[in-house]
């Protein structure tokens, strides 16, 4: 049970993080790219200081791989704002990244280089890929409200879990990865998540009724899926948080864990819904 000081610190933490995210999502796209390029190098660097004790590296190598994860980020932003065509130069620094991180390994000395290879490109594509996919939630649909009601499900999907899960949560959703989720307050985060869905439609036309209703089932789902594939790299390495930086919350996986599956299956869904 949280004590009432630890639940002060949380509350105004969780609530500064999701003003700030609105904020920069609303603001302008300068906003948006500036914070999600944080977030981006800032998610990748927990995520290879979290998987060290595995592998361990030089400083400068995961240097150059938080580098390559924010030249992804705007690689994608440069594509997704039309000026891919008449600046594509923006993409060659990553696509240089990625030859300089191959032969980086052929003078590490190494015994077991393969191991180096796969954490590096672990890390660009469970957590810097899905963050430079928000470009296309932000940009591609017309408005960044699309990208907003990613993340609202994701939080109303998490509130309605951890109030059921706490009354009423009896079965165990995943007991060999996260313990402490029950199927309660899996279906009470599912439900509270697609409400806020049908609320959606009411007020924006930019999804019909159903479409609202599978974006935030979509969001639902595999928030949940990208909440326990982070549980079970924490488990795996035997560590409680990815991080501290965040007090009361852990760390920045640890706060976007949901969004790492997210929002890729988010994309699919509405390419599928709105072109197909």
């Amino acid at each position: 049970m949280l004590s009432v000081k630890s639940l002060f610190v949380r509350t105004v933490t969780g609530a500064l993080f999701v003003a700030v995210i609105v904020a920069c999502i609303l603001w302008s796209e300068y906003s948006f790219s500036l914070l999600f390029a944080i977030i981006t190098a800032l998610s990748v660097a927990e995520f290879y200081r979290l998987v060290a004790p595995l592998h361990p590296v030089r400083k400068s190598t995961t240097n150059i791989d938080i580098i390559g994860a924010v030249l992804l980020f705007f690689t994608m932003y440069a594509y997704e704002t039309g000026d891919f065509k008449q600046g594509g130069i923006v993409a060659a620094p990553y696509l240089l990244y990625f030859l300089i991180r191959f032969i980086m390994q052929l003078y590490d000395k190494e015994e077991r280089p393969l191991e180096g290879w796969a954490y590096s490109f672990l890390g660009q594509i469970y957590v810097a890929l899905p963050f430079s996919l928000c470009n296309i939630l932000y940009f591609r649909f017309g408005t960044p409200l699309i990208l907003l009601a990613l993340f609202v499900f994701i939080w109303a999907n998490d509130t309605g879990a951890y109030l059921i899960g706490c009354t009423l949560g009896r079965h165990k959703l995943f007991e060999r990865i996260s313990p402490k989720k029950s199927w309660e307050g899996f279906w009470g985060g599912l439900i509270v998540s697609v409400g806020v869905g049908v609320l959606a439609s009411f007020y924006f036309d930019i999804l019909n009724l159903w479409q609202w209703m599978g974006f935030a089932l979509t969001c639902s789902l595999f928030g949940t899926w990208g909440d326990l594939c982070e549980s079970l790299i924490k488990r795996t390495l035997g560590v409680k948080d990815s991080g501290n930086i965040l007090p009361g919350h852990g760390g920045w996986l640890d706060r976007f864990d949901s969004v790492l599956l997210a929002v890729p299956a988010a994309i699919l869904y509405l390419f599928v819904v709105l072109y197909i």
